[in-house]
């Protein structure tokens, strides 16, 4: 075969699945894969990256799309092979995703609704003092991080007091808050790959919880985007310049508008479960992503 590509994709939730129909679609096209390339156990040296005694730096792409499993090592390799190989998604699209503040910040700045939000160094206590008396309800957010872990609801100046000395003892540089937004505990999940529209869902937080993600409790549910949720979404994506995103959107019932939580740059495919309930997008994802690596790998 004339084009080789490396993948690292997770396996949990049908992801083994996916895989396999990824590389029977890419062999049709001639091109070949070399799955399961973990990065944690690559190598580098005399100008290549080795794993299993492959040079993935003389692959023709690296398809990465493993969320739960990434270490500041694998990151670190990551960068650099981006440098010499084209990679899906990109590194600075990955590391702009993984950042909440730096995407609010650049969606921001391109006229996509954001909640308002909030950075300071970890000495300037005295802004979020002030800002929770005029917001009212803020939410803590890790900057980085994924399946709402770590997210915290502050509802009072009280419930600040108590929170800053255990953010204290982490020993964060800097505290980023957002603005809680008042909706009705549901948001839409859309799916946008290479630029176009993949598939929606919704996801329904629990009766004990205010987050909608699943490993938070939530629950998916189907549900129908309208063409201004698809437009939204598509223009986060690329103002992100992912080439595979799952955008999370609220509508905001003080505001009366669509705004934009997160741009998640590897958002997971349907589970077996989630497919019995109808989500069927899988194929048209898979489709997609196979048409995109076998345009990037033209030589």
């Amino acid at each position: 075969m004339s084009r080789k590509i490396g993948m690292w994709l997770y396996s949990n939730g049908g992801g083994d699945k996916i895989q396999k129909k990824i590389i029977k679609k890419l062999k049709q096209r001639d091109i070949e894969v070399i799955k399961d390339i973990n990065l944690r156990h690559a190598i580098a040296k005399n100008g290549h990256i080795i794993h299993n005694g492959l040079a993935i730096d003389k692959l023709d792409l690296f398809f990465t799309y493993n969320a739960g499993e990434q270490t500041q090592y694998q990151i670190f390799l990551y960068q650099a092979l981006n440098r010499v190989i084209p990679m899906i998604n990109t590194f600075d699209s990955f590391m702009l995703t993984e950042d909440k503040f730096q995407t609010s910040f650049l969606l921001k700045n391109h006229g996509v609704s954001t909640p308002s939000f909030k950075l300071c160094h970890r000495d300037d206590t005295h802004h979020l003092k002030n800002i929770i008396k005029k917001w009212s309800k803020m939410v803590y957010k890790p900057t980085d991080g994924w399946g709402g872990v770590g997210l915290t609801k502050i509802e009072s100046q009280a419930t600040l007091d108590m929170l800053l000395p255990f953010l204290n003892q982490m020993d964060l540089r800097f505290f980023y808050v957002e603005k809680f937004i008042k909706y009705d505990n549901t948001d839409y999940r859309i799916d946008i790959v290479d630029g176009e529209y993949v598939g929606c869902y919704g996801r329904k937080a629990s009766a004990t919880d205010w987050r909608t993600n699943v490993t938070s409790g939530g629950s998916v549910f189907l549900r129908e985007p309208n063409d201004e949720l698809v437009a939204l979404a598509k223009k986060a994506s690329k103002v992100c310049g992912a080439d595979i995103a799952g955008v999370d959107i609220v509508y905001d019932m003080e505001r009366e508008e669509y705004v934009v939580l997160e741009v998640n740059g590897i958002s997971a495919f349907a589970t077996p479960e989630q497919e019995k309930l109808g989500l069927d997008f899988n194929k048209k994802k898979i489709d997609l992503i196979v048409d995109m690596i076998d345009r990037k790998t033209k030589k």
